[in-house]
């Protein structure tokens, strides 16, 4: 079928797992029954052999076009034919409805709303990244997917023949009239999975609408882009673990920063980088309770430190350490793409800039949300301690370059950020702690990265100490309180920055053939960056500037308004998709710019 462009796409899901659905209505990727758990469709990572579950007309001229139900993460997608129109609605059912004994189920329902429509439903899964073979069973009210560990039951009242190693049915449908599809776990001892009747179907429909509404019902942004705002957190909501409370940094992997490139990474997990961000954007337009279940993911690793006191770069979203990496490949990859890799090397690298990600965010929390209690300050404390003894070490960087350890100008800058939230920290809660000790190394880490971190004659902060390259991760200075948004330094950066790190509106992280990275090829602009540009600009008083690019960026978003981690030459999405940082910028940029032009998000 080819590869369907990765902007193409919308997402389902549960709070467990995620499903890309296509603009053509394949759904090629889903795993089950978690985030990072193996694939049971991957035709995105290799369209002759990953799996997928299409439901569309066979011939003639198609035009798909795509949109949330409102308010919800309920997808339909329309097929508009010279024969009529087609609806097909996508959903993991949330709500009174949802099944009781937790498994995880997708519904399709598919309906004609003008004329009379012939569909093709395929439904081919490749269990555990297409390394494992199943058994199929035709039934009378479906069919049964049966491999290694996991049995899947497609019901439906549409006839279904075998086809390879899936199933494969036609259906003429006439306006009014619709069919059912419901996928899930056959329990053991089953023999396949229940039927649902059109009325099972309707019920499951309008309770997870119902739960979706409910829950941006407590958005509390007001401001000018309030319909991007609310399905960027939609969007991070589908990308919550309910169990812990964790957020994946996206839910697919393999999905390459460049086509044909090597530059292909597993996203299926939380980063203690992601936190502060997470915690900010979703405190500021009123998601608490996301919060506060984020903070006990954190709290608990945070007691998990090794004995020196340290933390991991990133866990599973259960808290689980071992992230080893492996290459599939018997997978081709997206367009050629290879290799394709689960698991990240990256959990085990040293990344000195998440302790200061980490301690803004409890400070961020303890001011906003709910005041830390004693035994987490006692981790903090033996934290705080380790990067006042570490702080000096070179590391492998925000962008976890594989190419060596640099002393990279953002890892100062955090673990600078790290010290200064604990100061504030113990003062503000007489918190007892070693409050000369933290100072002295504070005001050090500040005045190495003036000095070190600032090249004279290029009039700006570089991405490490001796380079003489840019890097859009110095555009948090202002953001985190490191140097006020006017000072001179800061504005000549930002004005160094616009000129080359920035195409268009959109923001490279960093110029890879200057500044060599340890891997080949290129990659596209860092959709998040762009967002942090938007920031830097509002807070140097640059609005009408700002806003601008803000609106250009805006209009990078797939028809959905989602994104994927990077844009490419020709505007097309690059990397994981949907991302959770970019989202997670966009909404702290649109309350920051908004409340920039006058009006109180």
């Amino acid at each position: 079928m080819g590869y369907l462009p990765i902007e193409q796409h919308g997402i389902i899901g549960d709070m467990h797992t995620v499903a890309l659905v296509g603009a053509d209505g394949t759904i090629d990727w889903w795993c089950y029954p978690h985030f990072d758990s193996p694939s049971v469709f991957a035709a995105i990572l290799d369209d002759a052999q990953g799996g997928r579950f299409c439901i569309a007309p066979p011939h003639g001229p198609v035009t798909g076009k795509q949109l949330y139900f409102p308010d919800t993460n309920v997808l339909i997608t329309r097929f508009l034919t010279p024969d009529g129109v087609g609806e097909l609605t996508d959903f993991m059912p949330i709500g009174p409805g949802r099944s009781g004994d937790g498994t995880h189920r997708l519904i399709r329902r598919l309906a004609v709303v003008r004329g009379s429509m012939l569909f093709r439903v395929q439904c081919r899964p490749a269990f555990d990244y297409a390394r494992a073979g199943h058994e199929v069973e035709i039934r009378p009210d479906g069919a049964c997917f049966h491999a290694p560990g996991l049995s899947l039951g497609l019901s439906t009242t549409l006839p279904l023949r075998r086809d390879g190693g899936g199933v494969a049915g036609e259906v003429v449908l006439k306006e009014g009239e619709a069919v059912s599809f419901l996928l899930a776990e056959v329990e053991p001892g089953r023999a396949c999975v229940a039927g649902l009747t059109a009325e099972e179907a309707e019920r499951e429909f309008r309770d997870t609408v119902a739960y979706w509404r409910r829950w941006i019902g407590r958005c509390r942004y007001r401001g000018r882009w309030r319909e991007m705002v609310n399905r960027s957190a939609l969007a991070l909501k589908l990308l919550t673990y309910e169990p812990t409370g964790a957020i994946v940094a996206a839910p697919t992997c393999g999905l390459p920063e460049g086509i044909g490139g090597e530059r292909n990474w597993d996203y299926r997990y939380t980063w203690i980088r992601d936190a502060s961000f997470t915690l900010y954007g979703l405190m500021r337009v009123g998601f608490t309770e996301e919060a506060h279940r984020f903070m006990d993911w954190l709290r608990a690793r945070i007691g998990e430190l090794t004995p020196e006191g340290a933390l991991q770069t990133m866990y599973s979203i259960e808290g689980r350490h071992e992230l080893k990496e492996e290459s599939l490949n018997h997978l081709e990859g997206y367009r050629g793409s290879r290799p394709v890799r689960i698991g990240n090397g990256a959990y085990n690298q040293l990344q000195l800039d998440i302790y200061g990600e980490l301690m803004d965010a409890v400070y961020l929390f303890n001011k906003y949300g709910t005041p830390i209690g004693y035994d987490l300050w006692v981790n903090l404390r033996r934290l705080l301690n380790w990067v006042v003894d570490h702080w000096q070490q070179p590391d492998e960087g925000l962008w976890e370059v594989r190419g060596g350890r640099q002393h990279f100008v953002y890892s100062k800058l955090m673990c600078w950020v790290a010290l200064d939230r604990g100061l504030r920290l113990a003062e503000k809660r007489s918190l007892p702690a070693d409050r000369d000790r933290w100072i002295r190394a504070r005001d050090a880490i500040y005045e190495e990265v003036m000095s070190k971190g600032w090249n004279e004659s290029r009039q700006a902060f570089m991405q490490a100490y001796g380079s003489t390259s840019l890097d859009a991760s110095n555009l948090i200075m202002p953001l985190v309180f490191f140097l006020s948004p006017t000072d001179p330094r800061m504005l000549s950066t930002l004005n160094a920055s616009l000129r080359e790190l920035v195409s268009d509106s959109l923001v490279y992280r960093y110029n890879v053939e200057a500044s060599p990275d340890g891997l080949p090829g290129t990659e596209g602009t860092f959709s998040m960056c762009t967002f942090w540009l938007v920031e830097a600009l509002t807070r140097a008083r640059r609005v009408e500037e700002a806003r601008l690019i803000f609106e250009k960026m805006l209009s990078h978003a797939n028809h959905l308004g989602l994104y994927a981690e990077q844009i490419g030459h020709s505007g097309e999405a690059l990397g994981n998709f949907p991302q959770a940082f970019t989202h997670l910028a966009l909404i702290s940029a649109a309350f920051n710019l908004d409340r920039a032009l006058g009006v109180t998000a």
